[in-house]
């Protein structure tokens, strides 16, 4: 098939920007490096928008909440990624999250269906010189074309660390110990596996991730910085004896009815708690919330079986780290995501410098809109600033400091400021806002 535009990469913004142009009429030819036997150091397997890290989209709470607002707009723009999680989605309190499988393969089998969407398993090594494309290939590209971009935009990208929490099968958790709750038992199910911790337990577990042994960084990734909304949970820990109470293992809101007992003197409520939620549709593995780690293998599972309720655990998948990297994108792209230096050239998701699944996909999605209005000859009008998707995108073409970029996932500071609206409310406010400003733009861009 002669294609009028070319993706590259098949992830969650690859797969949404084809989708987009597909179900619009474009001959589109998604390039994707997984099924030729290579893979990216976090990928397991060969399946479209493979989520490598949680499964959860994080809050789909659109009426006060930044992500849960993102979830509302895609879905407006008839979004492949959230229609797929629509159908994939498992049990996780006010959460969204997806049971991965079933995620890819609804995605893959979505854009295979479509007759003008070519799906070409190859290695695509060098951008371009002047067909138009979308480069989506992630935080992972392959050394070859990472080689081609720096060639093009004349700067060397950034780059950070993203680590990946371990997985443990559920029939390996001792429900004795554990318990099952959302915190302060919000909404009508209780979505989380609970594991209790002691103050004592605490320490000794605290020592332990400080302690354990790491894995190792290359020389040149030394200097490589961390992103804080991924982090690993050791790093964590080595920035204070408290960090990981007010972080993944805060106890706050959940109480154990295991511990209504003369041996629990303070009561339910345990010093730490180690929370998992259900990673499949099954509910047979469950993933290990914030424990993002770069100990060694057998560290992890040493030191993990500490924990109480799991000391029988079996695992999954075990943590790991690998290298992102990202574009500075307020200095390298224009205001519809095109390369300065090659307007042929497009970029969408994460290497953009977003974070994040759902954050990914939308930058995705609106690099589809504005390639499929550059290919139709209309002219694209950027979604308003006051609307999630806006905010993110004003983000990384140009409101970010460049000096200071980093990968950032979409919140309520991004948005501009409502300084009339009284603290506590003004977050419906944010939303009430950006539900009524989007609804022109979604008329006038025919989405």
């Amino acid at each position: 098939m002669t294609h009028q535009i070319h993706i590259i990469g098949g992830g969650l913004a690859g797969s949404e920007a084809a989708w987009q142009l597909g179900r619009r009429g474009f001959k589109v030819r998604l390039s994707e490096m997984r099924g030729t036997g290579e893979r990216s150091p976090a990928h397991q397997g060969d399946g479209l928008a493979e989520l490598v890290c949680s499964n959860s989209f994080r809050s789909d709470d659109h009426e006060k909440n930044a992500v849960g607002l993102l979830h509302h707009e895609m879905r407006q723009c008839d979004s492949l990624i959230m229609d797929a999680a629509a159908k994939a989605e498992v049990p996780a309190g006010s959460a969204l999250a997806v049971d991965r499988e079933i995620f890819s393969a609804e995605v893959e089998a979505r854009l295979a269906a479509l007759p003008n969407v070519e799906i070409v398993r190859e290695r695509i090594d060098a951008l371009p010189a002047d067909a138009p494309v979308i480069v989506a290939t992630g935080p992972l590209t392959a050394e070859a074309l990472a080689g081609s971009i720096g060639k093009a935009t004349g700067a060397d990208s950034l780059a950070f660390f993203d680590a990946i929490a371990p997985i443990v099968y559920r029939d390996t958790i001792d429900m004795d110990v554990c318990w099952m709750a959302s915190r302060w038992d919000k909404g009508e199910t209780k979505d989380y596996i609970n594991c209790p911790m002691t103050k004592d337990q605490y320490l000794a577990f605290h020592a332990g991730l400080v302690a354990g042994e790491k894995t190792a960084f290359k020389e040149w990734e030394e200097n490589t910085p961390y992103f804080d909304g991924c982090m690993p949970i050791e790093v964590m820990a080595e920035r204070g004896i408290d960090t990981l109470r007010f972080g993944p293992m805060k106890p706050v809101g959940l109480d154990n009815p295991h511990w209504a007992t003369p041996e629990h003197p303070n009561g339910r409520w345990a010093y730490a708690v180690v929370q998992l939620r259900q990673d499949n549709n099954l509910g047979t593995i469950w993933n290990m919330v914030g424990f993002q780690t770069k100990l060694k293998h057998a560290e992890q599972v040493r030191l993990f079986r500490t924990i109480p309720g799991l000391e029988n655990a079996e695992f999954a998948r075990l943590g790991g780290l690998h290298r992102n990297t990202f574009l500075n994108s307020p200095v390298l792209l224009d205001r519809t995501l095109r390369l300065k230096t090659a307007p042929n050239v497009r970029f969408a998701g994460q290497i953009t410098g977003c974070e994040g699944y759902v954050e990914s996909a939308a930058v995705g999605l609106m690099a589809g809109l504005m390639a499929s209005a550059e290919l139709a000859g209309r002219e694209w009008q950027a979604p308003p600033r006051t609307t999630a998707m806006g905010a993110l995108l004003s983000h990384i073409t140009g409101d970010a400091e460049a000096e200071t970029y980093q990968p950032m996932n979409v919140n309520f500071g991004l948005f501009p400021p409502l300084h009339d609206v009284k603290k506590k409310q003004r977050k419906e406010a944010y939303t009430e806002r950006a539900k009524a400003e989007i609804v022109p733009w979604l008329e006038s861009m025919a989405v």
